[in-house]
């Protein structure tokens, strides 16, 4: 890393191809997510992620929910581990090149 680029705090990072350890994340709020739209997902696929450090971690997953439909949840995952997530939103009606962004 270069010295003289600054470190923001909070910002958004790039989007990165997904790691199982993100998909067990998407896994872990599928059902709540199933619940509020009110639908049953055939393909629960995370395809990309971006991160945003807080008080913890936000995390902003792209889901391939299939017949080309996507979803962009956000999940807050705190310094606890694995199991202390909370699904803070998520978008509906996405395609596969709408870009994740904070929300």
């Amino acid at each position: 890393m270069n010295p003289d680029t600054p470190i923001i705090t909070g910002g958004l990072s790039e989007a990165r191809p997904v790691t199982p350890e993100i998909q067990e994340v998407a896994d872990k709020v599928r059902a709540q997510i199933e619940e509020e739209t009110n639908e049953k997902y055939d393909k629960f696929k995370a395809v990309e992620y971006k991160s945003q450090t807080v008080a913890g971690q936000n995390l902003f997953i792209k889901v391939d929910v299939g017949r080309g439909c996507f979803l962009h949840i956000k999940v807050f995952r705190g310094f606890s581990g694995k199991e202390d997530l909370e699904l803070l939103g998520y978008e509906t009606n996405k395609t596969k090149n709408d870009e994740l962004t904070s929300f």
